[in-house]
């Protein structure tokens, strides 16, 4: 076994790892999605990563061979610069090996394909009590003064 993480774009023949990782990452916000979500979801990433404008996009992490952790990502329009932005929106690592440097292989592969559009911003958010993602985020980000507000 070795200590190496690849990280690369998701495939078709990702699919079952990612629903995998991507329904623990739900579990873990003690959330669900409909079947819909999740085929539309996938088919979103793909099309993102085949360079549809507007789409998510999405990379997997691997270690020997072994799907361990997935990122979702999406450049868009921003009313205070020219340039797009790029919202991190989803990470998820397998909690057997946190701390292997997977969510940091994943976060530096979205800030690589930030800087390749030419949009090096990336911002995420997370839950204030997400304290073993916060060590990472503290180390690899900058914490933003912004409180977020939603309506369902």
């Amino acid at each position: 076994m070795t200590d190496t993480v690849a990280v690369r774009p998701l495939s078709e023949a990702d699919r079952a790892e990612w629903r995998r990782l991507w329904t623990a990452y739900l579990d873990f916000y003690g959330t669900t999605v409909p079947e819909e979500v999740y085929a539309t979801t996938f088919a979103r990433l793909l099309a993102g990563n085949a360079g549809t404008p507007n789409e998510y996009r999405g990379l997997i992490a691997e270690r020997d061979g072994r799907a361990i952790g997935i990122v979702h990502y999406l450049f868009h329009r921003h009313c205070w610069q020219v340039a797009d932005v790029c919202y991190l929106q989803d990470l998820y690592v397998d909690e057997d090996v946190r701390g292997s440097g997977a969510g940091r292989a994943l976060i530096e592969g979205v800030y690589a394909a930030a800087d390749a559009a030419g949009n090096p911003f990336v911002y995420w958010t997370t839950q204030h009590y997400n304290d073993t993602a916060r060590k990472l985020y503290d180390r690899i980000g900058t914490v933003s003064p912004f409180i977020k507000y939603m309506r369902y």
